[in-house]
């Protein structure tokens, strides 16, 4: 049985570099982290709990989760007052599938 190479498009060098920008700070990734574990505890995160969490100026958070938004990683769902962040198990998916094919 011959197993196939799967060639990286161009898609996959753009979500590896966007999305390892959005992790390429120590403070994102603890940040992610926190967010992940909590979805998978069917647990909601706003920003007031990752300040807690961290405790990092709310501005820091702030800049933080711009930038791991705006990669598309985490979404926003607002609710009343509150903004609630939920990791986009898709994109992560497809980062992890492209990050695999690295070493083809």
């Amino acid at each position: 049985m011959r197993i196939r190479k799967e060639i990286m498009t161009n898609e996959d060098y753009r979500l590896i570099a966007k999305a390892g920008d959005a992790l390429g700070h120590p403070a994102r990734v603890a940040i992610f982290r926190f967010i992940y574990t909590n979805n998978l505890a069917r647990q909601q995160v706003c920003n007031k709990d990752i300040v807690n969490e961290f405790d990092y100026a709310q501005s820091t958070v702030s800049q933080h989760m711009n930038k791991l938004t705006s990669s598309g990683l985490v979404e926003i769902q607002s609710k009343g007052p509150a903004n609630y962040y939920f990791v986009n198990l898709g994109l992560l998916g497809q980062y992890l599938n492209a990050i695999k094919k690295l070493n083809q």
